[in-house]
């Protein structure tokens, strides 16, 4: 089997990569996830693992060459014996042929019989497994995705058994105390078997799923792995298929007019459309014009399933309208409440029902401490896994650390005129808005090289000193949570490069599409609390660092300034930074010492020492 490998995209605004080395020839063996090529982009360079383990086959770009992103560069075989089974083979492709006739022989009106018999045969669901060579299979294991993190939690397998999968298709979502993100399928083929069930905690490199790579059917894989668990259900598959289909009959089929493009491909511009969507599109009459009409609930806006079905089923309605009949509700007690004409129920059943409703349709079973239902009505949400990590991550930070925060006050006036200044030429040239946290992020590298003793981390007795700065940025998401993405070898990055690391790696988190290597490495943290308009705060340490920077609001202040021996009263734009630090092995002149390098550094950037 052949796997492509191709040039990464390791950057939203970034389009190409240049090959620095090529680390393995053609011919050599490779195992997955070891190195096979150095790339570099005017913004990082980095290491590329192979997807599979098998050898390289062949290398279709040199050193030194520009490659455009998802360009393919490589090629690797992953039979790594080179040998090839001409019987085996022969035999299989026949099977394959043998299994493609009959599955296009099946027919709606008598796929009873034929479930029966996959059925019997086939007593764990998984009938086009026996279609694949073993020779073929790949391992997907829990990926790791932060340096302190040794398990993952999978949220959701969006791909069944036997399911054709698209190679970068998401199989599953993953969860961790650091970010939720989508795994996604290292090569094409089918997913033969799920070896770990969703909500199930999996050490990290684990083999939680494999999928073959080899030949198969693609109608046997889509018709069978439909079948469920129970005969039943099979059988009823023929009138679910039916009931799908739009009713149109009469006056109403010369009034409906029935897109005749029904031919669905894996991509059409920015639409992407899986397997299953595109088959049951097929099935039933759902044109490639309606399909892009609708507003997909998955990743990067993708329909899913659900989505589909949702659309199929409104369609059908609009065809067949429902008639719905008032009920009427008859009460021999005068204490009535008339909803409606024809409607009427108890006033106190109603009253009491509805006031019940808030707690009872939460969580019916859960029995919530005494304490809390003094308070009156009450709504039970349960704490998302990710959020019980969050805040086992924080407790077990400030059991860790000895937390001690100092505040400075620094006038940023020049930095606000500067920003006011360039803002619009600054987003025309890079595409994307210039904001304060940037300069504050400067600023914290300038502080750190001068009193590097704060960027490091404890292990055991020992101190770890970094000869690195790799700067953490705290990133709120959408969905209220938090996520720390690392900007590597800041001390080696301007005004500019650090303001698109921070802009590419923020719209990574919160579409969901951050890389395991994005929040590893962090030696030093910033958090801008004063987006929200706080002053300042006191932020807790982000394990297993050491101290953490806050930047608080920007205001704008009476300030008393010596001007030429006189003290003049000025307004300024002011903000309070603060440096939270670990007392075990920072100590509070250091710390201080820190904190106002990174305040003169901030007040000396103005238009002259500043460019864009």
């Amino acid at each position: 089997m052949i796997i492509d490998v191709i040039m990464p995209k390791m950057g939203e605004s970034l389009q190409e990569g240049t090959i620095i080395k090529w680390t393995k020839k053609v011919g050599e063996k490779i195992e997955r996830d070891e190195t096979i090529l150095e790339i570099s982009t005017d913004k990082v360079d980095t290491e590329v693992p192979s997807p599979v383990t098998g050898i390289l086959k062949s290398i279709l770009f040199k050193e030194n060459d520009t490659v455009e992103v998802g360009t393919k560069i490589a090629e690797i075989e992953t039979d790594t014996d080179a040998k090839i089974n001409l019987g085996k083979n022969e035999v299989l492709t026949k099977q394959t042929q043998s299994t493609d006739a009959n599955v296009n022989n099946i027919k709606l009106n008598n796929i009873e019989s034929e479930v029966k018999e996959t059925l019997v045969e086939e007593k764990n669901q998984q009938p086009v497994v026996n279609n694949f060579s073993n020779e073929n299979l790949v391992d997907v294991v829990m990926p790791k995705m932060g340096e302190s993190l040794q398990e993952g939690t999978i949220i959701k397998w969006t791909k069944k058994v036997g399911e054709k999968i698209e190679r970068d298709e998401t199989i599953l979502e993953i969860s961790t105390d650091k970010v939720d993100t989508e795994v996604p399928s290292p090569v094409a083929g089918v997913l033969f078997e799920i070896l770990a069930k969703e909500n199930d905690t999996v050490e990290v490199g684990k083999v939680i799923a494999r999928i073959s790579a080899g030949k198969f059917s693609a109608n046997s894989t889509q018709v069978l792995t439909e079948a469920t668990p129970s005969i039943k259900n099979n059988v009823d598959e023929k009138n679910q298929i039916e009931n799908l289909q739009p009713s149109v009959t009469g006056n109403e089929q010369s009034e409906i007019a029935i897109p005749k493009n029904y031919d669905i491909p894996f991509r059409d511009g920015e639409h992407f459309f899986s397997p299953l969507v595109r088959e049951m599109a097929k099935q039933n009459k759902v044109s490639l014009e309606e399909l892009k009409s609708i507003i997909g609930s998955g990743s990067d806006g993708r329909i899913t399933k659900e989505d589909l079905l949702k659309f199929i089923n409104s369609r059908k309605e609009i065809a067949t309208p429902a008639k719905v009949e008032p009920r009427v509700v008859e009460s021999k007690l005068d204490n009535n409440l008339t909803i409606s004409n024809e409607i009427k129920v108890n006033k106190q059943e109603f009253i009491e029902s509805n006031a019940k409703t808030l707690v009872n349709e939460t969580n019916s079973n859960y029995e919530i401490n005494p304490i809390f239902k003094a308070a009156g009505d009450y709504e039970v949400i349960h704490m998302e896994r990710i959020r019980q990590l969050i805040s086992e991550h924080m407790t077990r930070s400030k059991s860790t650390s000895a937390h001690v925060t100092s505040v400075a006050e620094s006038d940023v006036t020049e930095i606000v005129k500067f920003r006011e200044k360039y803002k619009n030429e600054f987003f025309k040239k890079y595409g994307f808005k210039l904001n304060y946290t940037p300069f504050f992020a400067l600023a914290t590298v300038e502080g750190i090289k001068q009193f590097p003793n704060v960027n490091v981390g404890v292990d055991g007795n020992n101190i770890i000193k970094f000869k690195h700065i790799n700067l953490s940025i705290a990133t709120a998401l959408d969905d209220g949570n938090l996520i720390v993405p690392v900007i590597k070898n800041a001390e080696q990055l301007n005004l500019i490069g650090i303001a698109s690391q921070i802009y590419d790696l923020s719209s990574k988190a919160r579409n969901k599409k951050l890389n395991p290597e994005d929040i590893q490495g962090g030696t030093f943290s910033v958090t801008n609390v004063g987006t929200f308009g706080t002053l300042f705060g006191t932020p807790v340490i982000n394990q297993p660092q050491t101290a953490i920077m806050g930047i608080g609001a920007i205001q704008k202040r009476p300030v008393v300034k010596e001007i030429m021996g006189n003290d003049l009263i000025l307004v300024r734009n002011m903000a309070y930074i603060s440096i939270t630090y670990d007392h075990r092995v920072i100590d509070g002149m250091l710390a201080g010492q820190c904190l106002f390098a990174i305040k003169n550094a901030l007040e000396a950037m103005n238009e002259n020492t500043l460019q864009i």
